[in-house]
């Protein structure tokens, strides 16, 4: 039987996992910290996991490979200078895994995303590299993760990284990256490529086509912020973290939300941003779930607060909790499920909701605020003249800038906006969700847009 490689996606957190298989047996690279998704598809192929590969200690997300060893009994290779406390199959540069006569797999050493990367090659007929966080689709995995002292240096590493893969590969070996898809782990991409090999890297990729110092300096020069949980997901993972418990949260009756909205916990309506805005629990906080919701939250919860999780269905609930047990949230505080009349006894909030047209006729007759909060790299491209920056990753810490007065709110879209407007709304301001697209909408309804740098402080 011909070799078979399945994609387990993770969208929202921009991540791909991988079972590879031969019909008998199979081995998971870079497994998901739900690890349920993994056995599923192996079930579904009817074959044994007997290998699970590491391709470094994850910054973005909570693995699930030292889990899926254990309830599998496979063998978990991950570097052998990686630093952790569990056992493990130590694996170094030029070693090769037989899995099976037709899973013959060599790693390669690949640093630069961090310092012991490696990348596995699947030799044979069909030549294929899981390349992590080393090069992927149109870029490469981002250098600044371990700290700013590291950055230049793994920046340098992993130009050298990647031109080895270039180097040793033939051109049709398939690319099959974990990063890349939208995570924040990934240095600019190359658009929304789902599939690629050495070769047409040659062609599209800036680390293979520029000299090291140019990619080095465009590289540097286009990093942005990353979310904040990620300086914890290297320690979670390289202490073996377990799997998930997904079981039904603590159901939360009206007093016992009131209660926890008084202590100051959160409260996390994961309806979508209209249904929010059309009437919610005063002081809740829309983190809807057809967003980026584990990366939003994760990025801008003080770690450790406890969250109650405001669903329309239970189903909806279970999808937050498997979104956040990837980012080391296990366990919601509560939950509670239907509709907001059903959470409170109290009159509705709502959120006043906009478009960029409506912004320009507002400022004809009225002074307002307007409050951006795209990432600075947006920013820098284009912006309103006259719009205050607070960068949404930011915007808990710096509330206190948003000026006094009516605030009218904006992102690329409306999803990070009308987070940034139920948390503003909570403090009692008055706000304007603008729930428009910034690049189609906001030149076109005559506000006057610029480019240039970010302030200092954003």
């Amino acid at each position: 039987m011909p070799v078979t490689i399945v994609s387990i996606d993770t969208p929202s957190l921009g991540d791909r996992s991988y079972l590879v298989h031969d019909g008998r047996v199979a081995f998971v690279v870079d497994p998901q910290r739900d690890i349920d998704r993994m056995l599923d598809a192996a079930a579904r192929a009817g074959v044994r996991i007997t290998h699970v590969l590491e391709t470094h200690v994850h910054n973005d997300y909570v693995t699930g490979g030292y889990a899926l060893a254990r309830r599998t009994g496979a063998r978990y290779l991950v570097n052998a200078d990686d630093d952790v406390t569990f056992d493990r199959v130590p694996v170094r540069d030029g070693e090769v895994v037989e899995v099976s006569p037709e899973l013959r797999v060599r790693a390669l050493h690949t640093p630069g995303h961090t310092f012991t990367h490696l990348a596995y090659v699947l030799e044979g007929e069909h030549p294929a590299v899981f390349s992590g966080g080393s090069l992927l689709f149109g870029s490469t995995g981002r250098p600044d993760l371990l700290g700013a002292e590291h950055t230049h240096e793994l920046a340098h590493r992993q130009y050298g990284s990647a031109r080895r893969l270039a180097a040793q590969l033939p051109d049709d070996t398939r690319v099959l990256p974990t990063h890349g898809f939208g995570s924040f782990c990934a240095t600019p991409s190359g658009g929304h490529t789902t599939a690629s090999t050495i070769g047409q890297e040659r062609l599209v990729n800036p680390v293979l086509s520029q000299d090291e110092e140019d990619y080095v300096a465009d590289v540097l020069a286009g990093l942005d912020a990353y979310p904040a949980y990620y300086v914890r997901m290297g320690a979670i993972n390289a202490a073996g973290p377990s799997a998930p418990d997904l079981t039904e949260p603590q159901r939360a009756d009206r007093e016992q939300l009131r209660r926890r909205l008084r202590a100051g916990e959160w409260l996390v309506d994961l309806r979508n941003r209209t249904a929010f805005a059309a009437g919610h629990v005063p002081g809740t906080f829309s983190f809807g779930l057809d967003g980026r919701f584990a990366t939003y939250l994760g990025w801008l919860i003080p770690w450790g607060t406890p969250v109650t999780l405001l669903g329309e269905s239970p189903q909806q609930v279970a999808q937050a909790q498997r979104e956040l047990v990837r980012i080391g949230i296990d366990r919601p505080a509560a939950a509670a499920t239907g509709g907001p009349e059903e959470w409170t006894a109290d009159p509705l909030a709502t959120l006043a909701r906009a478009s960029f047209a409506d912004l320009a006729q507002v400022r004809h007759h009225r002074p307002v605020t307007v409050l951006d909060v795209r990432r600075t790299s947006e920013w820098r491209v284009s912006h309103i003249a006259g719009a205050v920056h607070v960068p949404i990753h930011d915007i808990v810490a710096r509330m206190g800038e948003v000026p006094a007065g009516e605030v009218w709110v904006h992102c690329a879209s409306g999803y990070r906006a009308s987070i940034a407007a139920s948390l503003l709304a909570a403090t009692g301001r008055r706000v304007v969700l603008i729930d428009d697209s910034f690049a189609r909408s906001a030149a076109a309804a005559g506000l006057p847009v610029e480019a240039g740098q970010a302030p200092a402080s954003a």
